[in-house]
C-alpha cells in the first residue's frame, strides 16, 4: 500500500467546493473529504487506500462509497483514473501528465507531459494518432523498489 506524505487531517479547499458547484456536483462531505484527502496525499491512491486514509482521519466510509464518489468525481474530470495491474488509483486532476506504472506492485507515479513531448510525436509519426491534451499515455515498467 502507498503511504501518504501528508499525515495531517485534510483540509477541504475553498477550490473543492467551487469545483464540485462548477460540475453540478452537489458538496457532500464525502466528496470533499476524498478530494481533500487525494490533493493532500499528492499520491495517486486506490479505492482501498483512500478508504484507509479517511478511516486514519476518523472518517470510516464503506468501500463502495469511496468507489461510487471516485468514478463520480473521475466521470466530470475532478480526479484521473490511472489503471494498475491491480486496482485502479485515482489522482487529482491537474496539469497535463502522464502516469509510469509498475507492472509488478502496481504503483503509480506521474510523468510531466514535457518528459514524454518527444514520445508523443513519434507516437504521431508512426501511427497517426495524436496524442491530445486530454489524453494520458500509460507506460508500464517496474518501479525502482521492484527493480532491486
Amino acid at each position: 500500500m502507498q503511504e501518504t506524505r501528508d499525515q495531517r487531517p485534510e483540509t477541504v479547499q475553498p477550490e473543492h467546493r467551487a469545483s464540485l458547484m462548477r460540475h453540478g456536483l452537489r458538496c457532500t462531505p464525502g466528496r470533499l473529504r476524498i478530494l481533500a484527502l487525494l490533493h493532500a496525499s499528492g499520491l495517486h491512491l486506490s479505492t482501498a487506500e483512500a478508504r484507509t486514509g479517511l478511516a486514519r482521519r476518523g472518517k470510516a466510509v464503506h468501500t463502495t462509497t469511496v468507489y461510487r464518489t471516485l468514478e463520480t468525481l473521475a466521470a466530470v474530470g475532478l480526479v484521473h483514473a490511472a489503471p494498475g495491474p491491480g486496482p485502479t488509483r485515482y489522482g487529482i486532476t491537474g496539469e497535463p501528465h502522464h502516469h509510469i506504472v509498475c507492472g509488478l506492485c502496481g504503483h503509480v507515479a506521474a510523468l510531466a507531459r514535457e518528459h514524454l513531448t518527444e514520445a508523443a510525436g513519434r507516437i504521431e509519426e508512426l501511427t497517426g494518432l495524436r496524442p491530445d491534451a486530454s489524453g494520458s499515455l500509460l507506460v508500464y515498467g517496474r518501479c525502482s523498489r521492484c527493480a532491486a
